[in-house]
């Protein structure tokens, strides 16, 4: 065998290809070649089955007539609460609406009462015309001040629905399982926290008073209009059915673009989420310029897909634009025909010009509201599909609080998958003590995190129970299980605040004696006093200001200021120098004295110290035991300490004789 080359892998290890059919299509990068893949699902009437991101097929599915009913019931619900908020502003509107409809009539009386009747004399003449003047002037005057609070009116009512659905949707994320919020991502999480929230706005307009006014209107201008001449009527109001019929079928096949629009926004700020959280590594191997591409190609696509829509938009528009101004020529035309018959006065004609556009204005507004409504509804499809996921282990009717004194835990018997019929834990059984600290080892993928993750309910076993004092950690409340955690994880996550809001995270109300002495305990002290604002220094987004070792050991005071009863821990093994490593190996001491401790161990020094080490392989306990038994047994234990030492003592021989090796890891 070359030296230096890896050894191949036997044909019955390596990965079975995946089929073609299952496999996942890698998306077009041109913009145009996306838009045209949909362009096509689009017009076969299958648009849903295409999404930029092959992990949003599940997403992709259409939601059905009654999935949309029922979300559309699920609104109104959050209006109930406004209702009579909402009483007032249709009683508004109406008014508002009887009050335009009122006005064609002073026109009618002006020219057929007042300047045409020739034996009026001209004092007459203006005095009747002084006083309709002043009425129609006080009309239009109420008209707009109604319309004003109205409208001041909606915008309120419109701000307190989204923020209580704003409101509603944060609380539900922050419940949901992390499969499906994993799912989601960041982009999609954002997108509906803001965009498709903000599409809802329209929705009490768009839904429930712009319809419910214009079909008033409608009414109110129909039977005026057959008041005043039913020929002209008739004749305005027969093509009105087959254009509204038209326009609606039109509007309706526009929302399926508009929710392809909002699941692509979502890949994109989900993209330029990624971008920046790792900008290091896009620098780092020069890609700005491929993911500059990316954002440009997922806008671009975008932008196609809106004019796509707005193209059918347009038309629509330019049909109705169209009709009015036919209906114009005929009422002119088929008018004056009337007048030199005798049938019709000018009057009649003027009023009835301004009428016809009062008809076809609250069709054409109906019709508006449709098209405007299939954003909204779009928007709204996809934040009421989140507040209808099932929560995150929802407490039992008969949970209880859990009690803070560990005196033991126990698996027994667990199991779990996180795909049907692919355990990656199986029959796990142990117990460990109140008080003792239990160091989990094995090769990468052997299930040591996800034992942690279900000790932290973050997961529930498949089969099988996790027990704490003898009971079911299910049967507890899961806040106040939560209460007894502390986790200290090897990819430190901290908020972009200051050091002391980092610290007391778990514990907002903490006093700055507690938060002072956590973070001694944690050799934290002692740098933060360095900084030039010390405790109330910002550490950027996800603490970038700080280095690798000062975010750790901030992430130990974070835990000690917790006091939690129950300790799970992965061990830092990032490269730090020795002097780092030494303050939080001291930190982690503190932090696991007097505590139940699980630690993924990568240190020998830590696997040495625990009370009990767990072997892992395949998700199932190989052996388990105190250090010096495991050494004893010459088992796979034994086989993974001798081979981290002698690899080590081989490096160590490599190395000059005054420089120090950190330590031994696994």
């Amino acid at each position: 065998m070359t030296k230096g080359l890896p050894t191949p892998l036997p044909a019955a290890a390596l990965p079975s290809p995946v089929p073609p059919s299952t496999a996942p299509q890698k998306p077009p990068r041109s913009s145009r070649r996306r838009f045209q893949k949909f362009r096509s699902a689009y017009l076969a009437g299958k648009e849903e089955e295409y999404s930029h991101d092959p992990s949003h097929a599940d997403e992709a599915k259409r939601a059905t007539k009654e999935d949309r009913r029922r979300y559309m019931r699920q609104y109104v619900n959050w209006l109930l609460p406004h209702r009579k908020a909402i009483g007032v502003m249709m009683v508004l509107a109406l008014a508002v609406a009887a009050l335009e409809v009122a006005q064609p009539l002073f026109m009618r009386y002006v020219i057929d009462d007042i300047l045409l009747p020739p034996e009026l004399s001209a004092s007459e003449r203006m005095l009747k015309l002084n006083i309709a003047g002043l009425v129609l002037l006080g009309v239009v005057t109420l008209d707009r001040l109604l319309d004003i609070f109205k409208n001041c009116q909606q915008r309120l009512l419109n701000m307190r629905v989204v923020l209580s659905l704003r409101r509603a949707l944060f609380h539900r994320l922050l419940r949901l399982p992390l499969k499906s919020l994993t799912d989601m991502k960041t982009g999609g999480i954002l997108s509906r926290i803001s965009g498709d929230i903000d599409r809802t706005t329209g929705l009490l307009q768009l839904a429930i008073i712009s319809p419910g006014v214009s079909m008033v209107r409608l009414l109110i201008a129909i039977g005026i209009l057959l008041t005043l001449n039913w020929r002209l009527a008739l004749t305005a109001m027969t093509i009105i059915p087959p254009a509204l019929l038209i326009s609606l079928w039109v509007a309706k096949r526009i929302r399926p673009i508009y929710r392809s629009m909002r699941k692509e926004n979502a890949e994109v700020d989900a993209r330029v989420s990624e971008t920046f959280g790792g900008i290091r590594v896009v620098r780092s191997f020069q890609r700005e310029t491929r993911e500059l591409a990316e954002f440009l190609g997922g806008r671009h696509t975008i932008a196609r897909k809106e004019y796509f829509a707005q193209r059918r938009e347009m038309l629509l528009w330019s049909s109705w634009a169209f009709l009015l101004a036919a209906v114009n020529v005929i009422i002119i035309w088929y008018g004056g025909f009337l007048k030199i018959a005798g049938t019709a006065t000018i009057g009649d004609i003027m009023a009835f010009q301004m009428y016809t556009f009062m008809l076809l204005n609250p069709v054409w507004q109906i019709v508006n509201s449709f098209s405007e409504l299939q954003r909204s509804l779009a928007g709204m499809e996809r934040v009421f599909e989140v507040l209808e996921t099932p929560l995150d282990k929802p407490d039992r009717p008969n949970a209880i609080i859990a009690p803070r004194e560990v005196v033991e835990l126990t698996f027994e018997d667990v199991s779990f998958e996180y795909e049907a019929g692919q355990p990656v834990i199986r029959d796990f059984n142990l117990q460990i003590p109140g008080g003792s600290v239990v160091a989990l080892v094995g090769r990468s993928g052997a299930g040591k995190t996800t034992i942690t993750d279900l000790l932290a309910r973050f997961q529930d076993p498949t089969s099988g129970r996790i027990l704490l004092n003898g009971v079911d950690l299910r049967d507890f409340q899961l806040d106040s299980y939560r209460q007894l955690l502390g986790v200290v994880q090897q990819d430190v996550f901290l908020f972009d605040g200051s050091i002391r809001d980092n610290i007391a995270y778990g514990r907002p109300h903490a006093t700055e004696a507690e938060v002072l002495a956590a973070a001694k305990q944690a050799n934290a002290h002692e740098f933060i006093k360095d900084l030039p604002y010390g405790y109330q220094s910002y550490i950027g987004e996800r603490g970038v200001k700080l280095s690798g070792g000062q975010a750790q050991r901030l992430s130990i005071a974070r835990a000690i200021l917790a006091n939690p009863s129950i300790l799970v821990l992965d061990e830092a093994t990032s490269n730090l120098d020795s002097e780092s490593e030494q303050l939080i190996q001291q930190a982690l001491g503190e932090l696991m004295h007097t505590r139940t401790t699980v630690v993924i161990a990568h240190r020998l020094s830590t696997v040495t110290g625990a009370d009990i080490i767990v072997v892992m392989d395949q998700g199932r306990i190989v052996e388990h035991g105190a250090h010096a038994d495991l050494m004893a047994r010459r088992g796979d234990y034994y086989k993974m300490v001798t081979r981290q030492r002698d690899a080590m003592q081989a490096e160590n021989e490599l190395w000059d004789a005054d420089f120090e090796p950190v330590g031994q890891t696994f």
